[in-house]
């Protein structure tokens, strides 16, 4: 990013749920860490260039310790014979004020609403997602890098873009559209074909570029990349970002609520994208917090299963492990997931095998070594041909996760200057509507979608011959956004993929409660489904644990596709016609 073209700032987002339960793990063996480490290698190899040419570093790989993130910079600097000034923003880190927090807060879970007394473990992170005006101020201040905590990951992009023109928090359509613009590029390469369901269509995944965002006064924004990198930027890239790992449309950062459903997507020559007409409404009263802690202690082994009679096979590991483990003491769950599909008559021994997942979750004594001590004994003593894909091992803790919200009000933002000065940064409040966004509406839950849908004959087919997908995971709940290229296949995806034609297609997510969503100016739905990732990625039991594939599973199934709009996507034929 910093030597492949020009840049006025460069951010970088580290954190996620995961990330910060393996900070905390990281400052448990080491009080001085709990910060990315690999800030320190990316910085080195450019900080003459970024000194030289004035550009600013936005980070949040401070983690859990940003502080200490700032002396580890500092020494680099040092050591380099780089000018640089280094400041940082606190004041997510709500950890030593749960206790007080909870004599006016019951710190309910965001998804369910059981309060926090049910959780009954023992805290090790709880940290606010905080908006962008302390790196605003940061770089008013004369920063040149800004290192904070757990701000939420479009506050690097919009902070910036406040500093640079001095916006003021009631600028909201302003800040919207920058907010849009930095979950844009917040997951660098997959803006830029990266994790793309039209990922055939684009020339070079070698090595795809980072996603640069032009953001203008307005908050209006151009989305690309430097000249001479892989990848691709097109309104499907920049579409399939803009519905990851989002729920209503009604996207909230602690400066501003972003309306989804008002973005416009422009292609602005090649490789450029533009981004406009978003609108903001002033933002929520209460901000996230993530609360992390260890569970209990999680052991698997996968077994391979090939051949002839694959379905007996699992069925009599599973019985020969369920005899010694059902019921013993110490084991909460044991889990037997299927992988994969054995071809018939295989032209080679991997395509006629198949895997079996066993899991088992509770306490060590039980799930360590006993678990994999039972399954090296059972190489000799069950079904033909069994063997493992590793040796089993000892297991290993799992991550918890809880998720709730405080005022924003009791939240204390502060800058740490270059020079040690402490600066709060005040939180603006909802205050009175402004004179922008302040009517849009937040988005609903459709269950159904109204309109005609598209007549004529149809052919079954995979979804994925019209429809485009990105998934992800949100806290312990999935979202899957599904959207059409092609504007004549819109009134056919908004009437036909209703939340009943979800359950039908995906069995597993049947029982759970699914919110769905109407994009129409991007010709997406997106879906959200309560409860299929358990409490979250640290400690779901899905073999995908963050749903990534969860869209590319969409697309496999198949329905009913209207003739039309299969040949205007170049489609040939299909399976059988109704």
């Amino acid at each position: 990013m910093v030597t492949g073209g020009p840049v006025d700032v460069v951010t970088g987002d580290y954190l996620a749920e995961v990330t910060m339960l393996i900070l905390a793990r990281s400052r448990m063996r080491n009080p001085g860490g709990g910060y990315a480490t690999s800030f320190l290698r990316q910085l080195e190899p450019v900080a003459g260039e970024i000194a030289d040419r004035g550009i600013r570093v936005v980070v949040n790989a401070g983690g859990l310790n940003p502080a200490a993130l700032v002396s580890a910079t500092e020494e680099l600097l040092s050591k380099l014979g780089v000018t640089l000034s280094v400041a940082s923003v606190e004041g997510d880190d709500l950890l030593e004020r749960i206790p007080s927090l909870l004599e006016s807060h019951d710190l309910a879970h965001l998804d369910t609403g059981a309060p926090f007394s049910t959780w009954e473990r023992d805290p090790l992170t709880a940290n606010a997602y905080l908006g962008g005006f302390g790196i605003a101020a940061a770089l008013g201040a004369g920063a040149d890098i800004v290192i904070t905590g757990r701000v939420a990951d479009a506050s690097l992009a919009s902070g910036a873009a406040a500093w640079w023109w001095s916006w003021s928090p009631s600028d909201f359509d302003a800040l919207a559209g920058a907010v849009v613009a930095g979950h844009v590029i917040e997951c660098g390469a997959q803006a830029t074909g990266g994790n793309f369901s039209g990922w055939l269509e684009v020339a070079d995944l070698t090595r795809p570029g980072f996603p640069l965002a032009e953001i203008s006064r307005d908050g209006s924004s151009v989305i690309t990349k430097h000249p001479g990198t892989g990848g691709a930027v097109t309104v499907d890239t920049v579409t399939a970002q803009l519905l990851y790992e989002v729920g209503q449309p009604a996207y909230l950062n602690p400066d501003v609520v972003a309306h989804l459903d008002t973005v416009e997507l422009d292609g602005d020559g090649a490789d450029r994208v533009r981004i406009s007409g978003v609108r903001g409404s002033p933002p929520p009263e209460t901000t996230k917090v993530a609360i992390t802690s260890l569970g209990g202690w999680r052991n698997s082994s996968t077994v391979v299963l090939t051949g002839l009679d694959v379905d007996e096979k699992a069925a009599t590991i599973e019985r020969s492990v369920r005899a010694e483990l059902d019921g013993r003491a110490g084991i909460s769950e044991l889990r037997f997931v299927r992988i994969g599909q054995a071809a018939v008559d295989p032209p080679d021994q991997m395509a006629g095998s198949c895997l079996l997942e066993i899991s088992v979750d509770g306490d060590e004594a039980a799930c360590g070594r006993p678990f994999s001590a039972l399954l090296v004994e059972l190489a000799l003593a069950n079904y033909p041909g069994i063997y493992y894909t590793s040796v089993p091992g000892s297991g290993s803790v799992y991550g918890a996760y809880w998720p709730t919200l405080v005022p924003q009000e009791i939240i204390e933002q502060v800058v740490v200057h270059a020079d040690g000065r402490r600066e709060v940064v005040e939180w603006a409040g909802t205050g009175p509507p402004g004179t922008t966004g302040a009517s849009v509406d937040p988005g609903t839950a459709m269950d159904s979608a109204p309109g005609p849908g598209v007549a004529g004959p149809s052919v079954d087919g995979p979804l994925g011959w019209l429809v485009h997908a990105r998934s992800g995971d949100k806290g312990g709940n999935a979202n899957v956004g599904l959207w059409v290229s092609d504007p004549a296949a819109w009134p056919w995806l908004a009437s036909t993929l209703t939340t009943d034609r979800l359950r039908a297609l995906l069995p597993e997510v049947a029982s759970l409660p699914i919110d769905r969503y109407e994009l129409p100016n991007l010709r997406a739905v997106n879906f959200v489904i309560g409860g299929l990732l358990d409490g979250g990625a640290t400690e779901a039991r899905r073999y995908d644990k963050q749903a990534k594939a969860l869209g590319e599973w969409v697309r496999a199934r198949y329905a009913p596709l209207p003739v039309d709009l299969v040949a205007r996507a170049g489609r040939a034929g299909g399976l059988h016609r109704s």
